[in-house]
């Protein structure tokens, strides 16, 4: 998923898509049910949110086919609950422009509350500026897009430590 940067291959973003993917709670969401299902109740204890509030989230993204319910299991207490699955597909989609920023700022704002979280010590970073034309500068991102695709697409290993990447590229002065 890449704001303003279409990727070959994708098929354009419908506008419920969009709507739903602009909320830093919701790609919050998705990230942590990548790969690892979760009742609501845990996605909000992870996000330290109110369940009611969370569950209003949830059903956005599986309306917008982010989230898929997995069968019902019986929880502590023998209550029913559904745990949600991460499509991927906020992945595969062109977001194409982002006139009023919502969905660029939803993913800072995620990104922001995801390593507050961690802690900086658990962040590895680096910085660079180069200086490339606007054809460097498309196959600079067309690089990091296909490498980031390469282990999207790679089978999850059981037992790994979840590791979550965020790009920018910004103007350097």
């Amino acid at each position: 998923m890449g704001v303003n940067t279409p990727r070959p291959g994708r098929r354009a973003a419908s506008p419920a898509e969009l709507e739903a993917l602009a909320s830093s709670v919701r790609l919050r969401i998705i990230r942590l049910a990548y790969r690892r299902p979760l009742t609501n109740k845990e996605i909000a204890e992870h996000l330290d949110k109110d369940p009611a509030t969370t569950l209003h989230h949830v059903r956005k993204l599986v309306a917008a086919g982010f989230l898929e319910p997995q069968p019902v299991r019986r929880g502590n207490r023998g209550a029913k609950e559904i745990p949600y699955l991460s499509t991927g597909l906020s992945w595969r989609l062109n977001l194409g422009p982002d006139p009023d920023q919502s969905i660029a700022e939803a993913m800072l704002q995620a990104y922001l509350n995801e390593i507050s979280g961690s802690g900086l010590g658990a962040l590895d970073q680096t910085r660079l500026v180069v200086q490339v034309d606007a054809a460097g500068r498309a196959e600079l991102m067309d690089r990091i897009g296909a490498l980031l695709d390469e282990y999207a697409e790679r089978p999850a290993t059981p037992g790994a430590e979840r590791t979550a990447v965020y790009v920018a590229l910004y103007p350097g002065e």
